[in-house]
Formats: C-alpha cells, structure tokens, sequence
C-alpha cells in the first residue's frame, strides 16, 4: 500500500457525517442451552473444558502503516483496509479463524452470520 493511501482524510464532511452516524452497541450473547445432544461421545476430558469461556471477534480488514501516519490520525480519519467491501468478515476465536461470516442486524444490534466453517481438521493443521 502506498504512503498517500494510508494518509489520514482531512475532510469534513466525512468527519461530520461520522459524528452523526449512530454508534453500534455491543451485542448481547444469549446462553445456548443443553439439549442433551450427542455429548456421550465426548471424552471426561473434554467435558471438563466445555464450559472455559473464549473470546471471539469478527475481523473486517488489515492494513499496515507507518507511525508516522498513526500519529497523525484524528477524528475523521480513513484508513483503507485490505479487504473490498461486501467481502466475509473473519470470525476469529482467541485470535485463530474458525469461521467466515456477513454482518447482519438482530433486534437493532450487530451480529454475524457464518457463510463458511472452517473444518475443525484444517484448525489443527494450522496450530502445528
């Protein structure tokens, strides 16, 4: 990416129309509840971690910049990311992909519907 791409927007106009956009609030995760599923196949073991909280995000794009851009961004700011838009966001749970998903609205909050899984065989190929 060259330097004037990842140069700060000084405009305002955009910075306005940021101002008065609405902030998304953090979305609620409900409980999932046992339904006495296939679960007898799972090893003592494995039960043990089942309920071991992990953190999950949705990744929109990347980019890389200099510190010197860093420094200079302000509110109103652009930064171009790597991705187009309409392309599947990352779903990534403690910072590994185990998903692909498209932004969707659930009761006036953000949430994701995964468009493609990653196989749990091509997770393990990827920690070793």
């Amino acid at each position: 990416m060259s330097e004037e791409q990842t140069k700060p927007v000084e405009d305002e106009e955009v910075a306005k129309e940021w101002e008065e956009t609405e902030k998304p609030e953090k979305a609620a995760l409900y409980q999932l509840k046992d339904d006495g599923g296939e679960r007898s196949n799972l090893s003592p073991q494995l039960d043990v971690i089942l309920d071991i909280p992990v953190s999950i995000s949705m990744e929109v794009g990347n980019t890389e910049i200099t510190i010197r851009n860093l420094l200079q961004l302000n509110q109103g700011s652009v930064i171009e990311l790597d991705r187009l838009a309409g392309e599947p966001l990352d779903v990534m749970v403690n910072g590994t992909l185990i998903a692909h998903g498209e932004v969707v609205v659930v009761n006036e909050k953000f949430g994701i519907r995964l468009t493609d899984v990653v196989s749990p065989s091509e997770r393990i190929k990827k920690l070793q």
